[in-house]
């Protein structure tokens, strides 16, 4: 993991990860987690547009505080191709081209 996260980041991710499906895995602490390695967006309709890694997900915000298991699902594939996944994963790396917003194709300058 990251050197750069919190110990309330590194215990919500050791939560996402923990075997069997942890079923107390607060929503609030998950926006936290992904708004501190990912970007962010929060649509109008209540979702959350999360680019982590090498990929994009909208996920729908849970009925409850708590997150449902197949958004955990969801979390455990994009940290682990995010390079946060447990035992160290390496990384997928992102091959798409994206417009940063300066006008320009490909990685900022």
């Amino acid at each position: 993991m990251e050197a750069h996260l919190s110990s309330h980041h590194r215990d919500t991710i050791e939560r996402i990860f923990s075997h069997p499906l942890s079923h107390n895995v607060e929503w609030r602490q998950v926006v936290s987690l992904l708004d501190t390695i990912g970007t962010v967006t929060h649509e109008h309709n209540g979702k959350l547009r999360i680019a982590l890694g090498p990929e994009t997900e909208v996920l729908p915000a849970p009925r409850g505080k708590d997150v449902e298991a197949q958004i955990v699902v969801d979390l455990r594939r994009m940290l682990t191709q995010a390079g946060f996944g447990p035992g160290g994963s390496r990384p997928v790396p992102d091959q798409r081209a994206r417009d940063h917003g300066d006008g320009q194709w490909g990685e900022p300058t």
